[in-house]
C-alpha cells in the first residue's frame, strides 16, 4: 500500500486548530500535528489496505522528512507529488473559496493566512526529495487523478 502526502493532514489540522494555540501561527510547527498526520496515515493504510492521499504542502524540508520517514519506517510505500500552480491561479482559487461562511471575519483571516503561505509553498518546490513527481496544477482534477493513479498501485477491498 502507498500513501501520498493532506486529507489526513487537513483532518488533524482542523482538530488541532480548535484546541491548540500555535505560537508561530503555522500548525506545521507543532510536533504533535506532524506525529498525528503520520500516525493517522499509517493507521488508515493498515486498517483499510488502501492508498491514502494527503493534499498538503510541507514547506519545511525537515518536517517533510519527518513525516515521510515515519511512513517509510512503517513499511508504507510513499509516492510524493507536488502540484505546481502559478501564483495568480492560487490567489484566484483562494479568493473564490469560503472557509467559514457564517463568520466573514474568520473567513478573511483564513484567506489572508492561505495567501501569505503561497510564497513559502512555491519556494518549497526547490527543497523536495529527488523522487518527487511534479504535476501541472492547471490540469483538470480528472487529468491529475489519472496521472496520480498511473503511479500509485491500488487494490480493491478484496485485494484485487
Amino acid at each position: 500500500m502507498g500513501v501520498g502526502v493532506g486529507a489526513c493532514a487537513c483532518f488533524v489540522d482542523n482538530a488541532l486548530r480548535e484546541t491548540v494555540e500555535v505560537p508561530t501561527g503555522d500548525f506545521q510547527d507543532l510536533r504533535l500535528w506532524r506525529r498525528q498526520v503520520s500516525d493517522l496515515s499509517v493507521g488508515l493504510v493498515e486498517e483499510y489496505r488502501r492508498p491514502v492521499l494527503i493534499p498538503m504542502t510541507l514547506v519545511n524540508p525537515r518536517y517533510l522528512g519527518e513525516i515521510l520517514g515515519a511512513l517509510k519506517a512503517a513499511g508504507i510505500d510513499v509516492h510524493h507529488f507536488f502540484l505546481k500552480v502559478p501564483r495568480e491561479v492560487l490567489e484566484k482559487r483562494i479568493d473564490g473559496q469560503s472557509f467559514t461562511p457564517n463568520d466573514p471575519a474568520q473567513d478573511e483571516r483564513v484567506r489572508r493566512w492561505r495567501t501569505n503561505r503561497i510564497e513559502p509553498c512555491m519556494a518549497a518546490a526547490d527543497t523536495l526529495p529527488n523522487d518527487t513527481v511534479f504535476l501541472d496544477g492547471e490540469l483538470t482534477p480528472q487529468e491529475l487523478a489519472v496521472q496520480v493513479l498511473a503511479r500509485v498501485p491500488t487494490r480493491g477491498p478484496s485485494g484485487t
